[in-house]
């Protein structure tokens, strides 16, 4: 069956190779690319298989560019193009420019999704999105986009700011498309030398802060902050969107469905809500991370990606909901529908998928006192608690089975495992969970690691245990008084 899943996940990305290999734009002043798929390559870098949450010390970015609309020579159709490049790289190996040419080749496609038709405009709102160019590997590259109406008279087209990195922190890397925004609107020149002191930046741990100097002319001298969370584990994320779009319940049957890994599709108007949303929807599953096709927003020429037969979790622009709806899509599919709260498909059986009483949990705590939260980390913190909790009572205890040789290496006893849960229902629930990729990843690196790692997850483990610790003889001192009031 494993062996199955696998050749099944190989023919899927094999798809998506296949489908980006014809369709994506190439670099002009490079050769054809192909072997690029769904996902970028990422060389000397170690795997990841998740919107990573980096140590300080990291570089900030990657790359910034500008992404513009430029009329093609034949038709009124348009064709996004780089317009701008920060920073120019010179001198590389034919492998790194190869990786590069391509890399740059992908990013317009995921700048405008939504397709070549383009006019003139004399307004157009702000949007603030991200899109994730995944390797076969699971190592990851994420776009922080910013779309807008640039400063001038008459109609004009709107352009994309971008900033290509490694590290996931989309609050912290909104707040610099809004410095190199409001630089962009004085000159180009300008976003240079603030980009440069990025650039040479370190990124800082969570909690810390990272201070520039940097010159605007006409302004003079401004010193700017930039705090990533304490909390590293939510700085990808901002469940808002998702709240606003969707009620508990749904959310709770998203949250099943992808512990199944099943197919889900979001379908809304809007880039923002398509890449909040879906970001939100995969946050929900720490301390597990989704590896498998993960498209916050679908560039049109990428529509087939839905016919796939292994497990998605893409966002697509309502425009195109016809060309989804007729296409011929495979079992297991989640069909949500952000802009009126509604599952357009579903199995059917996701209200029944987690184990009731802890659905009940979920519930129960996430209406609880829901008003009274003001912040956006307050609400993250609100909205993944209860989750976090699941897995804390239904996988919690997963470092007591791994058994350890000599050397350290750890074996994982699955049988004993689940059979440790004392409730059916959960018990249940965790025979499914133990095969799909999501535990089994999850497993191979504590197998690796001597100890449990001494994070959010973990620190949720030992807080939940000293509570049944302390409940245990209370428990009896209530058995006791109950007997005495009988004798």
């Amino acid at each position: 069956m494993a062996e199955r899943r696998r050749k099944m996940e190989r023919q899927g990305v094999g798809r998506v190779l296949r489908i980006l290999r014809n369709q994506l734009p190439r670099v002009r002043a490079g050769p054809p690319q192909d072997g690029l798929g769904e996902s970028v390559k990422e060389p000397e870098r170690t795997q990841e298989h998740t919107l990573p949450s980096f140590a300080g010390g990291q570089h900030f970015f990657e790359y910034l560019v500008v992404v513009s609309l430029k009329k093609k020579r034949s038709g009124d159709d348009y064709e996004p193009t780089i317009t701008y490049q920060f920073p120019k790289r010179e001198n590389l190996l034919r492998g790194q420019q190869e990786e590069e040419e391509r890399l740059l080749s992908a990013i317009p496609l995921f700048c405008f999704p939504d397709g070549n038709e383009w006019a003139p405009l004399t307004e157009y709102p702000r949007e603030t999105f991200s899109f994730v160019l995944t390797n076969v590997d699971g190592s990851r590259k994420i776009g922080y986009c910013r779309r807008l109406l640039p400063a001038g008279p008459g109609p004009r087209l709107p352009k994309v700011y971008c900033i290509i990195s490694c590290i996931g922190c989309f609050g912290l890397f909104s707040k610099i498309l809004d410095e190199v925004e409001k630089r962009h609107q004085i000159s180009m020149a300008v976003i240079y030398p603030f980009m440069q002191g990025l650039r040479e930046a370190a990124f800082p741990a969570p909690g810390k802060t990272v201070t520039l100097k940097s010159f605007i002319p006409d302004s003079g001298t401004e010193f700017i902050s930039l705090t990533r969370p304490l909390d590293s584990h939510l700085e990808h994320v901002d469940f808002s969107s998702l709240l606003h779009c969707l009620s508990f319940e749904q959310i709770i049957q998203i949250f099943a469905s992808a512990v199944l890994e099943r197919k889900i599709i979001f379908l809304a108007e809007g880039l923002s809500t398509l890449s909040q949303c879906i970001h939100a929807a995969a946050a929900l599953l720490y301390p597990f991370s989704w590896a498998h096709t993960y498209i916050p927003v679908v560039p049109e020429k990428l529509l087939d990606t839905v016919c796939c037969p292994t497990p998605f979790m893409v966002g697509v622009q309502m425009r195109f909901r016809k060309e989804v709806m007729d296409s011929p899509m495979e079992e297991e599919v989640l069909l949500v529908n952000l802009c009126e709260g509604t599952f357009l498909l579903s199995v059917g059986d996701e209200k029944d998928i987690l184990p009731p009483k802890l659905q009940d949990d979920i519930l129960d705590s996430l209406g609880r006192g829901i008003e009274e939260l003001k912040t956006s980390e307050e609400i993250n913190e609100h909205v993944s608690g209860p989750f976090v909790q699941f897995f804390v009572k239904t996988v919690g205890h997963y470092a007591s089975y791994i058994k350890r040789e000599a050397n350290g290496q750890g074996h994982f006893q699955e049988r004993s495992f689940y059979k440790a849960l004392t409730s059916k229902t959960n018990r249940r629930f965790v025979k499914k969970f133990v095969k799909t990729q999501l535990f089994s990843l999850f497993i191979q690196e504590a197998e690796k690691s001597k100890n449990p790692p001494a994070g959010y997850f973990q620190q949720k483990i030992l807080e939940y245990e000293e509570q049944k610790k302390h409940k245990k003889p209370r428990e009896k001192t209530d058995v006791r008084a109950v007997t005495n009031r009988k004798d």
